[in-house]
């Protein structure tokens, strides 16, 4: 049975415990998440982290938590109280529903039911994952605007922009996954990659552009513009505190979640094992999977963690240009370089056809990319300009070159 047939057998009380099960398993990867980055960002930095609260300060991030719960909820004086409330919870809603339609596991039996972990299957599945987390922005937007106060209305103006850039950028990453496999269906795709190869390797410059958009999408270092502290105090949440601060604080770490698992699914085969080791996907009744999708998703968290403790923030100006004059750019001419393979081996081109037509890329773009180096030591030799000026027509007074001295003790005797 394919994974819609077995999710529409699916009784209306398997689907809730499915969607608990997915909100408890969020949360407890957020709390680990917390530990684990401060952890890793210790050793990075030659020193021990949170290593008190706990064994191996294990508990350190639910105790976190509860501070912040005991904290006093203070609202602003000219923060308009409604929106200033709905913010963070639009924000933290966003980013769970994005699960519905990530398939984590093959088929298991739950209670006695035959099903996979996932809530539905949707034609247009990973169309429906784009708009959810484009709705996660308003949280922010809204945040910074309802506050009353200057930074956290310049925080939420850099999160609008910021997220409209790459999120194009991503979306047009995906595109190519699209003519690959045929479909928007996550459950699709995955299949796909299972009968031939992931596409990490097949579309490698998707694969690239996507990583790097999702960084620019959950606003995390270097692409944390929205809340710099150096330039913003805390940006769009400065005004924040108790629970609605840890809502932000939950809904970030739960987006980077969701963006992980969604780039395991369509490009590093979802649940399935690695090449070589498919025989491990019926250990536990078909429950292996699920550690196969749980190590993806940590390697890309890993990676997270490894840019926050490497590279430093970006200047907003630079920022905005990578994405628009780099990442749009190349995802335009990706997509037309795949649709047009998926063209000729569709209609039966021969080896050769195909290997002329990559050969012209190729060459195009060696040429563009001397071009491009030419362009820019032109600018850079002009801006230097001559070492030596000429001499200005007016009158210029020279300057004091004689140093004369004067001893003070003689003058004193």
């Amino acid at each position: 049975m394919t994974t819609a047939q077995l999710i529409s057998n699916d009784p209306g009380w398997l689907i809730t415990v499915k969607g608990l099960l997915v909100f408890i398993v969020c949360v407890l990867l957020t709390l680990m998440s917390v530990w684990g980055e401060r952890r890793i960002v210790a050793r990075m930095q030659e020193r021990p982290g949170p290593n008190r609260v706990g064994p191996f300060g294990l508990i350190q991030a639910l105790a976190d938590g509860v501070k912040l719960a005991l904290k006093e909820d203070l609202i602003p004086a000219a923060a308009d109280k409604i929106v200033f409330v709905i913010a963070p919870i639009i924000a933290a809603t966003a980013c769970f529903m994005s699960f519905a339609v990530i398939p984590v596991t093959g088929p298991v039996t739950l209670f006695g039911h035959k099903t996979v972990m996932q809530l539905t299957d949707i034609p247009v599945g990973v169309l429906y994952i784009l708009a959810v987390t484009s709705i996660g922005v308003y949280g922010v937007v809204l945040a910074g605007w309802s506050s009353g106060s200057t930074y956290p209305l310049l925080g939420g103006l850099r999160s609008s922009a910021q997220v409209i850039s790459y999120e194009v950028a991503m979306g047009l990453s995906l595109v190519a996954v699209f003519i690959y496999a045929g479909s928007m269906s996550t459950s699709v795709i995955v299949d796909s990659q299972h009968q031939h190869i992931w596409n990490a390797v097949v579309l490698f410059p998707s694969f690239v552009i996507y990583v790097i958009s999702m960084v620019g999408e959950t606003n995390r270092a270097p692409f944390d513009l929205a809340e710099a502290e150096g330039e913003l105090v805390g940006g769009f949440h400065t005004e924040y505190s108790s629970l609605k601060f840890a809502l932000f604080f939950l809904a970030e770490y739960v987006n980077i979640i969701a963006v992980s698992a969604l780039a395991t699914t369509l490009f590093l085969g979802g649940y399935h094992a690695l090449p070589g080791l498919g025989f491990t996907e019926q250990w536990l009744g078909g429950w292996f999977t699920f550690f196969w999708f749980f190590i993806k998703v940590l390697g890309f968290f890993f990676t997270f963690v490894w840019l926050r403790g490497t590279l430093p923030r970006m200047r907003y100006d630079q920022f905005m240009q990578f994405g628009w004059k780099i990442l749009i750019p190349v995802s335009l001419l990706w997509i037309l370089i795949v649709a047009t393979l998926r063209v000729l081996s569709l209609q039966g081109a021969s080896a050769a056809a195909i290997a002329v037509f990559t050969g012209v890329v190729i060459s195009i773009i060696m040429a563009i990319n001397v071009g491009f180096d030419k362009a820019k030591n032109k600018k850079r030799d002009a801006l230097v300009g001559p070492v030596e000026s000429e001499a200005p027509d007016f009158p210029v007074p020279s300057l004091p070159m004689n140093i004369s001295t004067h001893n003070v003790s003689k003058g004193a005797k």
